[in-house]
Formats: C-alpha cells, sequence, structure tokens
C-alpha cells in the first residue's frame, strides 16, 4: 500500500449506490479536477463501520465546499448497500449517506489498494486523492479501529494549502497555523520561532 502514495490512484469502475440511491457504473478517474477521499470498510451491518460511515456523511457538505468528494467502498453488493441505507440507523442502518458506496464484489478494488485482508474483506483503508488522479495520503486501520474524519478534514486541507501556496505542512498544522518554506532556511526559521 505505501508504494501507492505519488502515483495514480488504480482507476476502477464498478457498480454503486448513488446518493439517490438509484445504481450507476461509478469510475473513479471520472472525478478528475475535484480532490477524493476514498475510504474501504469491512463489511455492510457491521459495527465500527456505521460509526465511520455516519460521520463520514455528516462531513459531506464540509468536504463539497472544499471541491472534494467522498467515495466509500466495501466487497459487499449494492443491493446490500442499498438494504443498509434504508435501515434506519437504530435498527442498525446507516439512514440515506450523501456519498456513492461502491460494490467491490470481486474485490479487485480492495486488492488494487493494498487493502484485502486474507482474500476476505477490506481493512480500514483511506486515501486522499488530488485533482490530477494522485494519492498523496495512505492510511490503513486494523479492523476494530474507527477512523478520524477531522485528520481526513485536516491532511486535505494540508494538501490544499501546500497545492496553493507552495509551502509545507509541518507537525501538528491546521489552516491559519503558520507552514514552512520547503528549504533548509524555512525549516530552521520555523523550529527557531516554535521551540520548546
Amino acid at each position: 500500500m505505501p508504494w501507492l502514495v505519488t502515483n495514480q490512484a488504480p482507476d476502477f469502475t464498478a457498480q454503486a449506490v448513488m446518493p439517490d440511491n438509484s445504481f450507476a457504473d461509478l469510475t473513479l478517474s471520472s472525478y478528475r479536477g475535484k480532490h477524493v477521499v476514498l475510504f474501504f470498510w469491512p463489511l455492510d451491518f457491521t459495527f465500527v463501520c456505521p460509526s465511520e460511515i455516519i460521520a463520514f456523511d455528516k462531513a459531506v457538505d464540509a468536504f463539497k465546499e472544499k471541491n472534494a468528494e467522498i467515495i466509500g467502498v466495501s466487497i459487499d453488493s449494492h443491493f446490500t448497500h442499498l438494504a443498509w441505507k434504508n435501515t434506519p440507523v437504530n435498527q442498525g442502518g446507516i439512514g440515506n449517506v450523501r456519498f456513492p458506496m461502491v460494490a467491490d464484489l470481486t474485490k479487485s478494488i480492495s486488492q488494487d489498494y493494498g487493502v484485502l485482508l486474507n482474500d476476505s474483506i477490506a481493512l480500514r483503508g483511506l486515501f486522499v486523492i488530488d485533482k490530477e488522479g494522485v494519492i498523496r495520503h495512505a492510511l490503513v486501520n486494523d479492523l476494530p479501529l474507527g477512523r478520524d474524519v477531522d485528520e481526513a478534514m485536516r491532511i486535505l486541507d494540508a494538501l490544499q494549502f501546500t497545492e496553493k501556496h507552495g509551502e509545507v505542512c509541518p507537525a501538528n498544522w491546521k489552516p491559519g497555523d503558520e507552514a514552512m518554506k520547503p528549504t533548509a532556511e524555512g525549516v530552521a526559521e520555523y523550529l527557531a520561532k516554535h521551540e520548546g
């Protein structure tokens, strides 16, 4: 999986449940010109997964304001995705989430992204893809460990800042924080200001 960062995101076309609950073929490369947060979860109708999916859904508008789209993937069918969307949250469902849910029945997408576990299910992979289709960030969590949507947003903010300003973002950078010039002098200047 680490070899994917700085390379073109593996393209795919697969059936998805779209935000309006229709079924459609989704092609990743059709999102060029936008940033994409692509994330994988193990299985529908499980335990940690709904908390993550609902958290991403709550952030859809904030990502869209930054010209970024969320796309989710699991090995379940598009029919199972739709059934999960149609199940109330208080009964183990996820409600009407507003991002595409891709069906990776062949497990080829999970395989291509290096998150397929024991030829069975996907680990909790998350990939931030830039407007040119290049993977700029990758994170994989084991099955019991949920991801942090705020951290995904922070990474997107840092990427967009570096794209716009050409500066680099130090540890724990957040929007509004000082960045660094990508030179030895720039690093020394930043560290001198922020020692201790």
